[in-house]
C-alpha cells in the first residue's frame, strides 16, 4: 500500500479546496493510504473528506474561512503560529527583505509573508511518504519542501504565478526540489515556466477534477433564490478579494440598470473586501439590484436558476466556478485573462470581453436580450465540458509518481 500526504492551506469553501476533495475521492480505493495536513488546522470542508483520508490536524475548526469568526480565528492561529518554534525571529530577515521587495514593485501582500512562518511553526510528523504534495502555493508548498520525509513530492499551482505575487527569491527556489509541478491551465503552465525555465520538463498540465453528477444532483436540491424578483438574474461565485475586483461589476451593474435592462446581480462569496463593496453599492443607489449573498454551502441552486453567469476577475489559474456553470449549460460571460480564455470559445459557447465595466455591461446586455443565442451557447457549455472530462486522465500522472 503507497502512502500518500496532501498539505492545503486551509479546508474553505473555495476552488482548489474542491477540486482536493475529489482528488481524494477518487483515491478511495484500497492500493493507497491516504493522509491530509492543512496548514492552518481550519476549513469547512472537514465534513466532505471521504471516509478514506486520514487528518492529521490535532485541533481543527470547522468554522467558515471567509466570515468574520472564521477571520478572527485565522488571526489568532497566525499570532499564535509567529511565536511556535521562533518563527518570526527565524523568518524575519526573510519576511523584511521581502516586504522591501514588495513595496518597491508597488504592493505589500502580507499573507504571501506569513506562508513560511506558519510553515516554520506548524506540526510535523516522523511518517514516511511515498508521495508528498502540495495542493497549493505559498504555505503548503514551503512545508511540504522543507518538513515532510517523501520519495516523491509534487506541487500544483493553481494561479498565475506572477499576477498572484509569488517570486523565486518569495518561494526561495522551493520548486526546484519538488519532482513534478502540476498546473491547473497551459496559461499557468506558460507563466510558471517563464520563472523556473529549468523546471519545463517536469511541469505537467493537470485540470481541476469535477464531480460532475454531484454537481447537477446538487443543483436540483431545494434551495437558491427566494426573493419575489421576477425580472433577470445575473450570478457569479467568488471570493470578495482585490483578485476577483467586484468594483468593476458594480459599476458594470449601474450601467446596466442606466439601460433600462430589469436585472439583478447577485454574488456568492465571503471575503475582506465586503465593506468596501456594500459602501460603493450604497453609493451607486444598487442595494437592490447588486446583492452579496455572502457564502452559501450549496450553491449550485442559484447557478441553475440564474440566466447568466458572469465571471469578471483580474487574473485565474482556472476557475471551478465557470467549470461548474458550463456544467449546469448556463450561459457564461468571462473577462479577458489567464484561466478564462482556456475555458471559453467566445461567441460559441460563452462570451469574452475586457476588464472594464463598460465592456462587461455591453456584453451582459446583449446576452441578456438574446435568450436564444445564450441558451444556444449554455448547450454547447455544458457539452464541451463533459467532452473533457471524458478524455481525462489526469490523475494518472499523479499515479504514475508512485511508480
Amino acid at each position: 500500500m503507497k502512502k500518500i500526504l496532501f498539505v492545503i492551506n486551509t479546508l474553505g469553501l473555495a476552488g482548489a479546496e474542491k477540486a482536493l476533495i475529489e482528488m481524494l475521492r477518487r483515491l478511495d480505493t484500497p492500493d493507497y493510504e491516504v493522509s491530509l495536513f492543512v496548514l492552518m488546522n481550519q476549513g469547512e470542508l472537514r465534513e466532505e473528506l471521504p471516509s478514506n483520508v486520514k487528518l492529521l490536524n490535532k485541533c481543527f475548526d470547522d468554522c467558515p474561512i471567509h466570515g468574520e469568526e472564521g477571520k478572527a480565528h485565522l488571526k489568532k492561529h497566525v499570532m499564535k503560529s509567529l511565536f511556535k518554534r521562533c518563527a518570526f525571529l527565524r523568518c524575519f530577515p526573510y519576511m523584511t527583505v521581502n516586504a522591501f521587495r514588495m513595496l518597491f514593485k508597488g504592493g505589500l501582500k502580507v499573507d504571501k509573508l506569513l506562508w513560511r512562518a506558519m510553515a516554520v511553526s506548524a506540526d510535523r510528523f516522523d511518517e514516511h511518504y511515498d508521495l508528498a504534495v502540495a495542493y497549493i502555493e505559498g504555505g503548503a508548498a514551503y512545508y511540504v519542501k522543507e518538513f515532510v520525509n517523501a520519495d516523491r513530492k509534487a506541487g500544483f499551482i493553481h494561479i498565475d504565478y506572477k499576477e498572484a505575487g509569488y517570486t523565486r527569491k518569495l518561494d526561495k527556489n522551493c520548486y526546484l526540489s519538488f519532482d513534478r509541478i502540476f498546473t491547473v491551465s497551459d496559461e499557468v503552465k506558460g507563466v510558471f515556466s517563464e520563472v523556473y525555465p529549468e523546471l519545463t520538463d517536469r511541469i505537467e498540465v493537470f485540470h481541476n477534477l469535477l464531480d460532475i453528477e454531484g454537481i447537477k444532483h446538487k443543483a436540483e436540491l431545494p434551495g437558491g433564490f427566494d426573493d419575489d424578483f421576477d425580472g433577470l438574474r445575473i450570478v457569479t461565485v467568488g471570493r470578495l478579494n482585490l483578485q476577483k475586483s467586484f468594483d468593476v461589476s458594480i459599476d458594470a451593474m449601474k450601467l446596466i440598470k442606466d439601460a433600462g435592462i430589469r436585472a439583478r446581480w447577485y454574488v456568492l462569496g465571503e471575503g475582506d473586501q465586503r465593506e468596501f463593496l456594500e459602501s460603493r453599492i450604497e453609493m451607486l443607489g444598487l442595494k437592490e439590484d447588486f446583492i452579496l449573498l455572502g457564502n452559501r454551502a450549496n450553491p449550485y441552486p442559484y447557478v441553475k436558476q440564474c440566466d447568466l453567469y458572469v465571471h469578471a476577475s483580474k487574473f485565474e489559474g482556472k476557475s471551478i466556478a465557470i467549470q461548474e456553470a458550463r456544467i449546469l449549460g448556463k450561459p457564461i460571460v468571462v473577462t479577458d485573462c489567464s484561466g478564462n480564455r482556456e475555458q471559453i470559445n467566445d461567441g460559441m459557447d460563452g462570451r469574452i470581453c475586457d476588464f472594464d465595466s463598460n465592456a462587461i455591461a455591453e456584453t451582459v446586455i446583449e446576452m441578456l436580450k438574446d435568450k436564444d443565442k445564450a441558451t444556444q451557447m449554455g448547450i454547447a457549455a455544458a457539452n464541451r465540458i463533459l467532452e473533457e472530462e471524458k478524455n481525462s486522465a489526469d490523475l494518472q500522472k499523479l499515479i504514475n509518481l508512485l511508480a
